[in-house]
């Protein structure tokens, strides 16, 4: 298994994720592109001392931008919906 630090990059704490969280348990990451929901479970069991329920991964595509007459285009963000047995939570420092 590879480092959980390394799959789960970051906590996604936006308001959307706050109204997941408050009413169904639901917490959301981003991920390494490549990591699959197994490997997700692991690392937030491992990571945070929690019980993983499910598993839900979406992969938003990343926009084409322009700055004056270049165009760029940023990368893909892999997000993963991770629900918790109830009655257990993830405090975010």
């Amino acid at each position: 298994m590879r480092d959980p630090h390394i799959i789960v990059k970051r906590p996604l704490v936006t308001e959307k994720g706050s109204f997941l969280s408050e009413r169904s348990n639901m917490y959301s990451f981003e991920v390494a592109g490549d990591a699959n929901k197994v490997e997700i479970r692991k690392a937030i069991e491992s990571l945070f001392k929690v019980n993983v329920v499910g598993v839900n991964t979406a992969v938003r595509k990343g926009k084409v931008k322009g700055l004056g007459w270049r165009t760029y285009a940023r990368p893909n963000v892999k997000r993963a919906l991770v629900k918790l047995k109830p009655g257990q939570t993830i405090e975010f420092v």
